[in-house]
């Protein structure tokens, strides 16, 4: 792993790199065997050992002493190549508000490549002037500026162009691959393509570029952005298309929620902290909830949600996705391959979902503080008498020993109370518990209880109980609170900067791998198949309130309360 200085993170290369330049210079220099041991460190273990400097032992011999590793590796890549990246359906809204963006702040943050391009490809008709302007308008700079804002975003427009043409005209992607290369003269080429754009054309583009566009002299990746079919058949036709014209190397589904802070920050937590570990199963777990709410409904985007609904949308690929990542076992190392594996393990293990663990629901119209809110169906783009469900709730299970009969709950829903998006981990209630009367009947309250908000202010927080100050023996649910705003200042970066930058680098621990989109397909598809064969009429709920009663009912069918109901948080 070569480090990436300026943003301190790691890029994948090779320990043969620095054997294969040593002998090539027949030199050895005395830091060469320490730098291979480091690096054959990183490589099994995931980090680098520094000394009481804050240096990595195999980089610095003495203060004068410059490091190696910087001499060789970093700078010969940043003479050598250069990473184009093309942004397909660049004119499209995800493009302008998280894709360009992100690709900013990553330079901003001097963790792009000294030598890169930007290209944005579209049918709309723009030059490359209008294309600045337009993502001119949605770039930001750090709360923490450290250097002129106008000056960055100028720089890094400078390096963006744009081309215009059909997602199915080889032709078109011909003409785009001669620009590149105008780009790239003298350089090894690598190639980026962002595919923000309908499912439906990512065949096409994926063939057009393979045959016409893709590097001579370099890499070429491809992200494909969710959804990825509608069941397991549409998604393994999607793949086997995909796999037709790249490897699976070359393909990185992007799900962003996996590019949030949180959701990233859960296996240190779990694994680097002796407190957590160890409960961490059936014997101290009661239940655990995966939770995903947002205020506002389709606004205008009725047709394509219609299209999928909100298992689709959140839970077959976002929570499920999370619930992999907290439930897995001990990855034999850091190594992209070693951590999916794992993943799929448990989604494996995970009974296929029944339709009676499943509630849906849909909004509804409703009037509050004088202003009306619409009902689903009153968006335009929504079809008259949709059934479509905007919000679900689901019992699931996992059958290994680690988590046998343990209730992982989730539920995700539009036009709720509150935006959230937050794991709870309610732990069993203690035996014998010395002061169960000053809980009075009701254990739940007495039950420890930890929260991983992922959005918005994110925490962790841990209910525990405390005496309350004074001569009487009153206790209290409290909690110990790491509010992220608090304790790092520093801005946190969006989900999609880290993942463009992993992409970038090759890392493909953040992004999903086919075996692991087969195998949380086959836990919702049936259930899907029979709410849309059986048209079972979705539960309705007010727009701004807490969902449907149904969910209520689900939980308490696993004797589960809902945490997020009675939070101070909430």
């Amino acid at each position: 792993m070569a480090v990436c200085f300026r943003c301190h993170r790691t890029a994948p290369s090779s320990v043969d790199h620095y054997r294969t330049l040593a002998r090539k210079n027949k030199v050895w220099p005395a830091s060469v065997p320490s730098l291979l041991a480091g690096h054959e460190a990183i490589r099994k273990w995931g980090f680098q050992m520094k000394s009481s400097n804050g240096y990595p032992l195999n980089v610095v011999s003495s203060q004068k002493e410059e490091p190696y590793i910087v001499h060789s590796k970093a700078k010969e890549d940043q003479i050598d190549s250069t990473v184009s990246i093309t942004v397909v359906g660049a004119s499209g809204d995800l493009a302008k508000k998280k894709i360009f963006p992100a690709l900013f702040a990553l330079f901003y943050e001097d963790c792009l490549p000294k030598h890169f391009t930007v290209f944005g490809y579209a049918r709309t008709q723009l030059t490359d002037e209008e294309l600045r302007n337009m993502i001119g308008k949605t770039l930001t700079c750090r709360i923490d500026k450290r250097e002129n804002c106008g000056d960055k975003m100028e720089q890094f427009l400078q390096r963006c162009f744009y081309h215009s043409g059909q997602y199915s005209s080889e032709e078109n992607f011909l003409e785009l691959d001669r620009k590149l290369k105008d780009k790239e003269v003298g350089k090894s080429a690598n190639r980026l393509f962002y595919l923000s754009i309908p499912p439906n054309i990512f065949v096409d583009v994926v063939r057009c570029a393979s045959r016409t566009a893709s590097s001579t002299t370099g890499w070429t990746r491809v992200i494909v952005e969710k959804p990825f079919g509608r069941d397991s058949q549409s998604s393994g036709d999607l793949t086997r298309s995909l796999k037709q014209h790249l490897t699976e190397d070359q393909i990185f589904r992007i799900d962003h929620y996996l590019g949030k802070e949180l959701v990233e920050n859960l296996s240190v937590l779990r694994f680097s902290n002796l407190v957590f570990e160890p409960l961490w199963s059936r014997k101290f777990i009661r239940n655990v909830q995966l939770i995903f709410s947002e205020d506002f409904g389709t606004e205008g985007r009725g047709g394509y949600f219609d299209n999928y609904g909100i298992i689709r949308d959140i839970m077959q690929n976002h929570l499920v996705q999370i619930l992999a990542l907290f439930a897995m076992e001990t990855p034999v190392s850091l190594d992209a391959e070693d951590i999916r594996n794992e993943k799929v393990k448990v989604l494996r293990s995970m009974r296929t979902l029944q339709l009676d663990d499943v509630v849906v629901g849909q909004y509804k119209g409703h009037t509050r503080g004088g202003r009306s809110l619409p009902a689903y169906i009153d968006d335009p783009t929504v079809p008259k008498g949709s059934l479509t469900p905007t919000f679900a709730a689901a019992a699931l299970f996992i059958d290994n020993a680690r988590w046998d009969g343990v209730p992982f709950l989730m539920k995700a829903g539009k036009a709720l109370n509150t935006r959230r998006a937050e794991i709870r981990v309610q732990f069993r209630h203690v035996p014998g518990n010395l002061y169960k009367r000053n809980f009075g009947t009701d254990l739940d309250k007495a039950t420890n209880e930890l929260v991983i908000r992922v959005q918005p202010d994110e925490a962790i927080y841990l209910k525990i109980n405390n005496k309350i100050p004074g001569l009487s023996m009153r206790l209290d649910s409290s909690n110990l609170n790491l509010l992220y705003a608090s304790r790092y200042p520093r801005e946190i970066p969006d989900a999609y900067e880290r993942l463009l930058l992993d992409a970038i680098e090759g890392e493909r621990r953040l992004f999903i791998r086919s075996d692991e989109l087969d195998a949380a397909w086959e836990l919702f598809t049936p259930v899907l198949k029979e709410l849309e064969d059986k048209r079972i009429a979705p539960e309705l709920y007010p727009y701004g309130s807490r969902g449907p009663v149904g969910a209520h009912y689900l939980a308490a069918k696993y004797n589960v309360r809902w945490g997020d109901l009675s939070s101070q948080y909430s």
